[in-house]
């Protein structure tokens, strides 16, 4: 007898949000509208690309990628999957990323929703991260490409943590560094030093060359410093981009 199919949680509420009143203005209404400033952001700026075609190859070849990207640049990420998938069954796939069940995961996910891009719930911190990395291999196998970011949610920046490699690892999916340039950009005060481009700036998604991890791993430190130097690499491209 066939096993009941078992399908990941995409997008799905984790702790309670709060009073009706408050989820219709904060985790709908407000990310709706986050989400509508970010397209028109998005439709004055002169979009180009690098590298593209050896993404597009792997797609093209139904093979999963992982798009490990800086927390900095994340605002504009959409713009590196512009791609539309389905898995064997014909169900619609696409990219996820891991949001936590906090209220913060929460506004996090009702944002991504609004451009397509589905949310795994779960933790990487506070003893959670053992069950998040299996939700996330197991979204992989479902069909799903992922977008993870090495150094968040919290950093420290430009620092990576070895959930990139272990996916990967366990999968066989496609490590798919990228990065984008901004012409101009305003710099925020967090911990990422979040980038944003200004209205009619030019903005270039830059691909790496996608690569798989080794089928045998005994010790993922020097995969993970090896992926964090790739990463530094094209940041320091994506600075030089437009100069």
């Amino acid at each position: 007898m066939k096993a009941p199919k078992q399908d990941i949680q995409i997008a799905k509420r984790g702790r309670p949000l709060g009073n009706p009143v408050a989820v219709q203005l904060k985790f709908r209404f407000a990310t709706w509208l986050a989400s509508v400033l970010w397209k028109v952001l998005r439709s004055t700026l002169r979009r180009s690309s690098q590298g593209f075609e050896a993404v597009k190859g792997l797609v093209d070849a139904d093979q999963r990628i992982i798009l490990a990207f800086w927390h900095r640049r994340l605002i504009m990420m959409p713009l590196s999957y512009p791609f539309q998938r389905r898995n064997a069954d014909g169900e619609r796939r696409g990219v996820a990323i891991l949001s936590s069940n906090s209220k913060d995961g929460e506004i996090s996910a009702a944002v991504c929703r609004h451009f397509g891009i589905h949310s795994v719930r779960g933790t990487a911190s506070h003893g959670g991260g053992a069950q998040a990395l299996i939700k996330i291999i197991q979204a992989v196998k479902q069909g799903w490409d992922i977008g993870i970011t090495p150094d968040g949610p919290r950093g420290p920046r430009f620092e990576a943590k070895p959930g990139v490699i272990a996916v990967a690892h366990k999968t066989r999916a496609w490590i798919t560094p990228v990065t984008v340039a901004y012409s101009n950009a305003w710099t925020l005060k967090s911990w990422d030093k979040m980038l944003i481009p200004k209205p009619f700036s030019s903005v270039a998604v830059i691909y790496g060359e996608p690569y798989q991890a080794p089928e045998q791993i005994e010790d993922e430190t020097p995969h993970v410093f090896a992926l964090q130097e790739i990463m530094m690499a094209l940041e320091n491209a994506a600075d030089r981009y437009f100069q």
